[in-house]
């Protein structure tokens, strides 16, 4: 017996484990290239972690006050606090440091668009149909948590961009009908800047509670996923509600796997060394009398920004009081509305629709051209309202007028998705009656071959 039988048996024999192994191999995976972005998440995840405890090494949460005598000339006696100086010495000082710090935050870009891109190829093909709406709703989830997380990562530099962030977060907070000055009073210690400890509370959240509480969720994401198998397109007549198909772990699948895991390090790593991102040492340290022009949040805040730019100077008084201030409707009432739309959707197609039936085979976006049009219209909805938060950039690059771009965007923003939503829904429509005359031809031409 060769010794690598004597090891699978004598494993085999005291834990019998070899049977769980084999079935493991033979699990099959899907074909579609359309499935791996769920995968580059993930492995932009791992990134995230690698990269983020080495960044802990170095950074300072703390914000209490210093003098800036580091290797950076500009900013030499500039007065400044621990966590803003420790940034910069990672960025300027430290070995790796930069490549690090800019790999951590391309990874966290790259990880919520995955996710998003993920999502929306769920919406549009009905993968979130029963039996896999509790993975839909632990996905949708996970996109909560990871804009917020990437939110928090980026105020921790205590540069002047994430401090201009921090006191629109505290605004936002602080418009919450009834509870706003209360959940403020909590989150931040106090009036803004908030209390020392607020920082120590965002590091913590950011480095352990988010990233363990993303961790658990897309273990038990993968949990549902493999129990409930993965869903698969109708491509020949092997694909039916109760086959699955695929391709195996073992030689076909695992192979690719790290193929893409290695592409994504890789691009992340080029990225993090080549691409320049949020160089906080030309925006400054964060003085709450200070503002910047010219620089820009992380792409996933900009349909906050948007949203808070397109609300006109409204706010709900009654009796002399102001119950809902106008940073609300923008700032929270716009997220919240989106959100509650993504959670829903399930439930609402079930309803509408009276399907409850179990789902295995996906739909091709034609196939269902309400849950198309709708879900492109609530897309179209949600870049407007992002366009609108570059509205400074390009009346500063093109000379557009700011207030000419408001009043545009405020119309724009809901006659674009009515008029999406309709040649969406028209276009689905010739393409299935496109497919139904492709079908009968193709049946007569069949027929007319048996005849002869």
């Amino acid at each position: 017996m060769s010794a690598t039988r004597r090891v699978v048996s004598f494993v085999d024999e005291r834990t019998g484990a070899v049977p769980l192994v084999r079935r493991s191999l033979r699990f099959v995976f899907p074909d579609h290239w359309s499935f791996l972005l769920g995968e580059v998440a993930l492995y932009s995840f791992v990134v995230l972690l690698g990269t983020g405890v080495f960044l802990t090494f170095f950074f300072d949460d703390s914000t209490a006050q210093t003098i800036y005598n580091g290797d950076y000339a500009p900013l030499v006696g500039h007065e400044m606090s621990s966590a803003y100086r420790s940034v910069v010495d990672i960025s300027i000082s430290v070995k790796a440091g930069l490549l690090i710090r800019q790999t951590h935050h391309w990874a966290a870009n790259v990880f919520i668009a995955a996710i998003v891109l993920h999502l929306a190829r769920i919406l549009f093909t009905g993968a979130f149909r029963k039996p896999r709406d509790l993975t839909y709703y632990i996905g949708v989830t996970m996109l909560m948590l990871a804009l917020l997380e990437g939110y928090i990562g980026y105020s921790l530099g205590d540069d002047l961009l994430s401090g201009m962030g921090l006191a629109i977060g505290y605004s936002v907070a602080l418009s919450i009908p009834f509870v706003g000055a209360n959940l403020a009073a909590l989150i931040w210690g106090g009036p803004f800047p908030g209390d020392p400890t607020f920082w120590s509370r965002m590091y913590v959240t950011h480095i352990l509670l988010i990233p363990a509480t993303l961790a658990v969720l897309i273990g038990l994401h993968l949990v549902l996923v493999a129990s409930r198998h993965h869903t698969q397109f109708r491509m020949t007549r092997r694909h039916t509600e109760r086959t699955v198909v695929g391709t195996p772990l073992i030689p076909g699948y695992a192979p690719r796997s790290l193929g893409l895991a290695s592409s994504v390090v890789a691009m992340l790593f080029l990225l993090g060394g080549l691409v320049q991102i949020n160089p906080i040492w030309l925006w400054g340290p964060y003085h709450v009398s200070e503002a910047t022009n010219g620089a820009q949040p992380d792409w996933y805040l900009g349909w906050l920004i948007g949203g808070l730019r397109l609300m006109p100077d409204w706010d709900l008084v009654i009796g002399g009081y102001t119950v809902v201030p106008n940073p609300f409707w923008g700032g929270a009432a716009f997220p919240l509305v989106v959100f509650a739309i993504l959670f829903s959707w399930p439930w609402l197609e079930r309803r509408l629709t009276g399907d409850h039936g179990f789902h295995n085979l996906l739909d091709r976006p034609r196939d269902s051209p309400w849950r198309t049009a709708l879900a492109a219209a609530l897309a179209t909805w949600v870049v407007f309202v992002f366009l609108a938060g570059a509205m400074d950039r390009a009346q500063v690059t093109f000379g557009l007028s700011y207030e000419k771009q408001l009043w545009a965007f405020r119309v724009l923003v809901w006659v674009v998705p009515a008029l999406v939503l309709l040649a969406t829904l028209r276009i689905c429509r010739e393409l299935r009656a496109g497919d139904d005359v492709l079908f009968r031809r193709r049946t007569a031409e069949r027929a007319a071959r048996l005849d002869v």
